[in-house]
């Protein structure tokens, strides 16, 4: 790596500063899970290393008007052992406990996952399911944006050079959803998906009153999948209603191939994973599907 100049505010004003005085020539780091990676491989060589670690009041939980305000410094494995987490987000907390190891869990931030844009984190899958949105900070003041609209391109965000990721806002879960959060790894628990997905599902009297469904690792960001919303909702769940809703996923999947899989082989993944992850759903909702 490059030397560079490392900068510890305590405040978020007094960061902001920094990141307007120091421009393009510094990097936000928090966790620095991704980013020390990315220098350590001269993908990115700062001059000036801007840490949060140090800033106050953004790695907290707070519980009101039916949402969960997540702090853009929460790490991961704190989320997994919230107790709030794990009674009002159980999605939340399954996905976050499948993410790595322990190890990296401890230090991998919220906020730093979602500004880093990699399509092929778990997170991002289950908070696309569960309707979140981000807010973001600058000195003319903050912004909230829908995380569907945060997630722009390939390591590409809608965040400004100026601006701070403060916190994730989630709509808490009802209490008769259903959840689920599924991946397939070719590897160790700590390497990519080939491919995963998210979904939610509320069941009223036999009938799909509330779905939603997302997928990552295969596409270059993850994404919501409005269209097989749109035809399970109102339904009753049966084999072919979910099979035909999850092809339609497939439709939203533009993967690239590697060593986790082919292109046309993690296309269709998206698909058999969508299903799963709604059977799943469907089964904690309390819901048989019809027919099976």
């Amino acid at each position: 790596m490059n030397s560079f100049e490392f900068f510890a505010p305590t405040s978020v004003d007094e960061a902001l500063d920094l990141i307007v005085s120091k421009g393009e020539d510094a990097k936000i780091v928090a966790g620095g899970t991704g980013l020390v990676n990315m220098m350590k491989q001269r993908l990115v060589n700062p001059e000036a290393l801007i840490s949060l670690g140090a800033v106050r009041g953004l790695d907290g939980l707070e519980i009101s008007d039916g949402k969960v305000r997540i702090g853009a410094l929460c790490n991961h494995q704190a989320l997994v052992k919230s107790a709030e987490v794990g009674q009002m987000l159980p999605l939340l907390a399954e996905t976050y406990s499948k993410v790595a190891t322990v190890r990296i869990r401890n230090f991998a931030t919220v906020g730093g996952g979602l500004v880093h844009g990699d399509p092929n984190q778990d997170p991002q899958v289950s908070l696309l399911a569960l309707n979140a949105d981000v807010s973001l900070r600058s000195k003319s003041g903050t912004r909230t944006l829908p995380l569907k609209d945060f997630m722009v391109d390939y390591y590409e965000t809608a965040i400004r050079p100026d601006e701070l990721l403060i916190d994730a806002l989630v709509p808490v879960l009802p209490n008769n959803a259903g959840y689920a959060y599924l991946k397939f790894l070719p590897r160790t628990a700590d390497d990519y998906a080939t491919v995963s997905a998210a979904a939610v599902t509320v069941l009223e009297d036999g009938v799909l009153k509330d779905v939603r469904v997302a997928f990552g690792s295969a596409a270059p960001t993850a994404r919501r999948c409005q269209e097989t919303e749109r035809m399970l909702t109102g339904q009753r769940p049966t084999p072919e209603a979910l099979r035909a809703a999850a092809e339609k996923a497939k439709d939203l999947a533009d993967p690239v191939s590697d060593g986790r899989g082919s292109a046309a082989y993690k296309k269709e993944m998206v698909g058999v994973f969508v299903r799963r992850a709604l059977e799943k759903a469907l089964e904690r909702a309390g819901g048989a599907v019809n027919g099976r």
